[in-house]
């Protein structure tokens, strides 16, 4: 069942206004046009959201044109992603917070499979879409959410020291010179840095273990005020509630006094894998925390006071105890995952695991803006390019996000009240095989 005329032409203006609104920040007038034409080429249906098929898919009458159009605007133009991603979030988050408060600050990565060694970025490094080690370009972001729906309101590319270090790649790629080598949690860090100084609603810090191993990013977190769930890995060294690191060695009465915290052999940290393993069985419950595709999601968790012991043997006092919380399904040999958090002691186990099980929702951002927009389509190699391409991905994607409460629910889920035009005929986007 496709959607009404109603519906359609409520929506078709709906879309003109959104367009307008974030237009007005891209410093010139002449850029709302290309700013349209390229949003609506990335919600048209199509395999290929790279510039030459968008500019066939919006202007099939004159793609040549269009094509340059299109690419001095996302390659070449001298606009601000942040201003636009933040118009996008002025727009948008109201819509999304009509569901509920902001709940989560999701912070993740994603990789884009990349052969050569000239685009922007590009390494050997873990890519999550393959799984594995390859080359592939990674960009850092900071999603918003609450259980209704998630907004990307950050985006950057995560670039290796191979490339801050090579000033002849650099100049050919455009990275601008004040761009220098950042740790994924550091990039990261800076984001939540800018969003807490927008006046973003204020909510907890979510990431994978990638970002929460790191003591310097959870520190950060803490500095602004904000609490935090984020995975740890099962090596990560835990001091459980009822032990504590040993005071400094008393005084000799000779130099400076001793001022550090001590550990000796026979008392020193736990793994988090050894606390999960040291717990009774009474400290376990199954926990469900929202409905799946087919059935609830539950599990079987346990949460226990703790205090972070990385080396606090260079501190002087005990850190704060937060929670650990574990997850260890039935039937498995040990626990699958650790998450530290610094939300309220007296919070309940299920209202834990739930927000440490929102984090599901960057999941959702990444699999519609690559399957549904075509984040990872752009072909340009450049800096500019690949920022602009994912924060026009990402303004498409809000217009989604603040159109989806029209949508019926009977039809498709990012229905599109867009109608392409036309392709001329024998046209063939570049690179496609001859059909002769």
């Amino acid at each position: 069942m496709g959607l009404s005329s109603d519906t359609r032409s409520s929506e078709s203006s709906g879309f003109a206004a959104y367009v307008e609104a974030i237009a007005s920040v891209l410093g010139h007038a002449d850029r709302g046009v290309p700013f349209r034409s390229y949003c609506t080429g990335l919600l048209l249906p199509g395999e290929r959201k790279s510039v030459e098929p968008l500019a066939a898919r919006v202007e099939p009458g004159r793609v040549q044109a269009a094509h340059q159009s299109l690419h001095h605007f996302v390659a070449k133009a001298d606009w601000s992603d942040a201003a636009v991603l933040a118009a996008v979030r002025t727009r948008v988050l109201p819509e999304v917070e009509r569901g509920g408060p902001i709940r989560a600050w999701i912070i993740d990565d994603t990789g884009f499979p990349k052969k050569g060694t000239h685009s922007v970025g590009v390494a050997r490094q873990y890519c999550g879409q393959l799984g594995k080690q390859d080359n592939c370009q990674v960009a850092v972001s900071l999603s918003v959410a609450n259980e209704r729906a998630s907004l990307p309101i950050a985006y950057q590319l995560y670039l290796p020291q191979a490339w801050t270090n090579d000033p002849e790649r650099r100049a050919k790629a455009g990275v601008p010179e004040d761009i220098q080598f950042h740790t994924k949690p550091q990039i990261a860090l800076a984001q939540i840095q800018a969003a807490h100084q927008a006046g973003v609603p204020p909510a907890t810090v979510l990431t994978d273990a990638g970002y929460g191993i790191d003591t310097a990013f959870r520190d950060g977190i803490t500095e602004l005020g904000l609490r935090y769930v984020v995975g740890i890995q099962s090596s990560t060294s835990l001091w459980p509630s009822d032990m504590v690191p040993l005071a400094p060695k008393p005084w000799s009465g000779r130099g400076r006094p001793p001022s550090l915290l001590r550990r000796v052999a026979k008392h020193k940290p736990l793994s988090a894998k050894d606390l999960a393993r040291s717990l009774p069985k009474r400290a376990w419950r199954r926990v469900t925390w929202r409905e799946g595709g087919n059935a609830l999601l539950a599990s079987r968790f346990a949460a226990v006071r703790v205090r972070p012991a990385h080396r606090d043997y260079w501190r002087s006092t005990v850190r704060t105890e937060e929670w650990c919380l574990i997850e260890w399904p039935v039937g498995e040999k040990e626990p699958t995952k650790y998450w530290l958090s610094t939300l309220p002691a007296d919070l309940r186990l299920r209202e834990l695991v739930r927000q440490a099980k929102l984090r599901w929702r960057i999941e959702r951002d990444y699999q519609d803006l690559k399957q549904e927009l075509g984040l990872g389509h752009y072909e340009g190699r450049g800096w500019r390019g690949f920022h602009h391409h994912a924060t026009l991905c990402i303004a498409a994607y809000g217009f989604l996000i603040a159109e989806r409460s029209a949508i019926p629910p009977s039809t498709e889920r990012f229905a599109v009240p867009l109608t392409p035009p036309p392709l001329p005929a024998g046209y063939r986007p570049r690179g496609s095989p001859d059909p002769a």
